[in-house]
């Protein structure tokens, strides 16, 4: 117990049991679907604590590839569930929501609280630069399925589905060559600023601690998933919401609430390196590494999934990711980019609200 109600968004804990209750009492979809959502918060704030600190007994090199692997854990588990309840659209809504979330929302608030006690931050120009080329290759990745969609003449279920499986081993082979120049090849240029558990103001755990934690975290984000997804598509009629817009905006938020608060948390100690690896990295694995595995689970689920986005959210990620390269460009943020980088978020995710099922 000592290593929980180190953060205030353990509190929400509560909605663990209560989810479990509401689900066998057979309770409004609506309160489940709440209640679910409230209970994932924590758990995704548990499962990258217990990675965070999981690292510190394993050396860099691993403790990065660890981060890299379990740091989308609980937005993978979600996916999955939707994923083989057919819920396609939902899927990539979360993926469009993930991916625009992290690198408009989550950086926009952390450059706007590190510059509201900061009159200029600095960060590692040359990580941000590589991190944003990268952002944008990905999205490119993303959009090609849907302009074959769109463009080409002869187009048939069956190629798309091929394209887009072609793409997704692109994508993954991409993300390993990023792991292996980051952590290898050019490791001193990605260097940064040191993190340890004193960034999230706790003790650190043991070994046998983070790997306990980390078992029965995602087995309890597995459960609390099954239950979110399951009340989601009535949820979603209550609410009178699309199913895009209940992707995009609250399970991307869901998925993402804890490492938001982590990513504000450091940019106010002035550790941009980091807040903007947290916001930016966390894109990078959603894009490269959670698309197609998502892609790869599809088949073995008996209903392939394809990578053609609506051109909405294909605008969405190409303009969030065009933002983000221009922010990066001269290795300084102030507390205004922060504000615009919010105001680009909320327009767009009033869009998404009004746009039509």
């Amino acid at each position: 117990m000592r290593y929980l109600f180190t953060s205030w968004f353990d509190f929400l804990l509560i909605f663990v049991p209560a989810t479990i209750a509401l689900e066998v009492l057979r309770a409004d979809p609506l309160l489940i679907f709440v209640s679910a959502g409230l209970a994932i918060i924590p758990l995704a704030g548990l499962l990258g604590r217990a990675t965070e600190h999981l690292t510190t007994h394993v050396g860099a090199g691993i403790g990065a590839l660890l981060n890299a692997s379990l740091g989308n854990a609980a937005e993978l588990i979600i996916a999955l569930v939707a994923l083989r309840e057919g819920l396609h659209d939902v899927v990539k809504a979360s993926l469009t929501g993930s991916i625009v979330g992290n690198i408009l929302l989550v950086l926009g608030v952390s450059l706007f609280a590190g510059g509201m006690k900061y009159e200029r931050q600095k960060f590692n120009q040359t990580a941000a630069g590589m991190g944003a080329s990268l952002l944008l290759l990905a999205a490119v990745g993303l959009i090609i399925p849907a302009l074959f969609h769109f463009t080409a003449a002869n187009r048939n279920v069956g190629t798309e589905r091929k394209l887009s499986l072609a793409i997704s081993f692109i994508l993954l082979a991409i993300y390993v060559a990023t792991l292996l120049f980051t952590l290898k090849t050019h490791r001193h240029l990605f260097a940064g600023e040191a993190h340890d558990a004193s960034d999230l103001g706790e003790q650190p755990w043991t070994r046998g601690a983070s790997i306990t934690v980390l078992t029965v975290v995602a087995c309890l984000v597995a459960l609390m998933s099954e239950m979110l997804v399951g009340a989601l598509e009535p949820a979603a009629k209550q609410l009178g919401l699309t199913q895009v817009f209940v992707g995009v905006i609250l399970v991307a938020l869901v998925g993402n609430a804890a490492e938001h608060s982590t990513a504000v948390m450091v940019a106010v100690k002035n550790k941009m390196d980091l807040a903007f690896g947290i916001a930016v990295g966390s894109s990078l694995q959603i894009a490269l590494l959670v698309a197609p595995l998502l892609v790869f689970a599809s088949y073995l689920f008996g209903t392939p999934l394809d990578l053609i986005f609506t051109p909405f959210e294909v605008a969405a990620v190409t303009i969030s990711v065009l933002i983000v390269g221009f922010v990066a460009m001269d290795g300084e943020s102030n507390w205004m980019e922060g504000v615009m980088l919010v105001g680009v978020y909320l327009m767009l995710a009033i869009a998404f609200f009004f746009l039509p099922a």
